[in-house]
């Protein structure tokens, strides 16, 4: 699929990878962006780059009501982007009670479910076009400091190889984006070395216009991640397993 004429909405769009998402697109020649946020004010000098190409969303992807009315409202779209997501980086035992938990799955698991059921209509119309999940490392392992975060996105993942299974009919590509630390707000949080939020948005959207329907490692950190894991996935998950959550 090419980037070059076609009409996206990420999600998330006021985040670190999200901001980086538009700005790619935008360079790219995507002849339109729906930037998306919980909070349209944090869009507004986002907004100021490419007033012509750019679409401000309010959009909450836990909201069925909002989710709905950017169907309606964005009903050219032809590249999906699930970027939104949320990480308490709580312990699954040790966290106060399991509202974060809850919130973890409503964000990274049905939001993502809801916006592809409402889009997937469109993007049959469309020819097909691409949907574009971002997903985790912490998909494949488990992060004792991030426990729910990560059992989020390895339900995520899950869900994205059913997506694949079941667009294929209508030629939906259906890409998802594996990935370690990164600098951003969420990112932070995690050890350094980090990437750069273009380092995953370059691979990533590179894997759309490859027309690559399978999960992509992005950036040479996750690369080696991934290395390391598929050599003795068990030493892997026991080093992960020792970054414990603090402890109140």
């Amino acid at each position: 699929m090419k980037i070059a004429g076609s009409i996206a909405l990420v999600t998330g769009a006021n985040g670190g990878l999200g901001r980086a998402f538009v700005t790619e697109l935008l360079k790219r020649g995507a002849a339109k962006i729906y930037a998306s946020a919980r909070d349209g004010a944090s869009l507004t000098d986002l907004l100021l780059s490419a007033q012509d190409r750019l679409v401000p969303l309010v959009l909450d992807v836990t909201d069925p009501d909002q989710v709905a009315n950017a169907a309606r409202t964005a009903s050219d779209v032809t590249l999906l982007i699930n970027n939104a997501g949320y990480a308490a980086f709580q312990g699954a035992i040790s966290a106060p009670n399991m509202t974060s938990a809850r919130l973890e799955m409503e964000v990274n698991y049905f939001g993502p479910l809801a916006m592809t059921r409402a889009f997937g209509p469109m993007l049959a119309n469309s020819g097909g076009g691409a949907v574009l999940n971002l997903l985790s490392m912490l998909a494949l392992v488990s992060l004792p400091m991030a426990a729910t975060y990560s059992a989020s996105k390895a339900a995520f993942l899950s869900l994205t190889r059913s997506m694949r299974a079941e667009l294929a009919s209508q030629h939906t590509l259906v890409v998802g984006v594996m990935a370690v630390q990164t600098e951003t707000s969420m990112g932070i949080n995690l050890p350094t070395p980090r990437m750069t939020p273009l380092e995953v948005v370059s691979d990533a959207l590179d894997a759309v216009e490859a027309g690559t329907n399978e999960e992509i490692y992005a950036g040479s950190l996750t690369r080696g991640a991934f290395q390391a894991f598929s050599a003795d996935p068990k030493a892997f998950q026991a080093r992960m397993s020792t970054r414990l959550p603090q402890q109140a």
